[in-house]
Parts: C-alpha cells; sequence; structure tokens
C-alpha cells in the first residue's frame, strides 16, 4: 500500500511564505511525475505545479513566479514553496504522484490535503 503524507500547511498573512512537503511511502517501484493540486470547496481541484522525475516543471499562471517546487528523488519526497501568498491562495492543497506500485501497477496517488490559509 502506498501513501502520500502532506505537511507544511497553516495560516500566513499576505504577502508571507509557507512550504508544503510531501512524503510518498509503501510498496513503490518508481515514481513518475508529481505534483501538487488545490481546491477550495464546491469547486474542481486545480493543478498548481507538477514535477517530472527528471525535474521538468509545470505551474499553474496564477503561481507562476510565486511558488517553486522541488522534489527528491532518492527520499520520494516532493515540495512546494510558496512565496508572496495572496488571499486567493487559501485551498487545501493534495499532493499527487504518478506512480508504479508492486501489485497495482500504474496509477495516480493522492495525500489527504492540507489547509493553507492566506489573511488579508
Amino acid at each position: 500500500q502506498v501513501q502520500l503524507v502532506e505537511s507544511g500547511g497553516g495560516l500566513v498573512q499576505a504577502g508571507g511564505s509557507l512550504r508544503l512537503s510531501c512524503a510518498v511511502s509503501g510498496s513503490i517501484v518508481s515514481i513518475n511525475a508529481m505534483g501538487w493540486y488545490r481546491q477550495a470547496p464546491g469547486k474542481q481541484r486545480e493543478l498548481v505545479a507538477t514535477i517530472t522525475s527528471g525535474g521538468s516543471t509545470n505551474y499553474a499562471d496564477s503561481v507562476k513566479g510565486r511558488f517553486t517546487i522541488s522534489r527528491d528523488n532518492a527520499k520520494n519526497t516532493v515540495a512546494l514553496q510558496m512565496n508572496s501568498l495572496k488571499p486567493e491562495d487559501t485551498d487545501v492543497y493534495y499532493c499527487n504522484a504518478d506512480l508504479w506500485s508492486w501489485g497495482k501497477g500504474r496509477y495516480d496517488s493522492w495525500g489527504r490535503g492540507t489547509q493553507v490559509t492566506v489573511s488579508s
């Protein structure tokens, strides 16, 4: 069984910074892309940033220049450094991994989410 555990969410004032981390553990063969998504109540989950195993990154236009995604392939972790936070960044942030698992093959795995709240 594979688990994704996020940490680092919280409450911050506008203009501040937070760093989210996600650790992937369990019966992993390999991890392809990893990423962060966010979702507000009643809205669809949206992409924030993704990173391939080779380090190529992709960002939502709304976070470009403010957020930075990184990963440590040896430790199966992914992080999201969020700077210059805005109230509209308030959401639940979810970690995602496109991975190969022993016995289950390839699938998308999700964490339970961590709340980020930015006050104005």
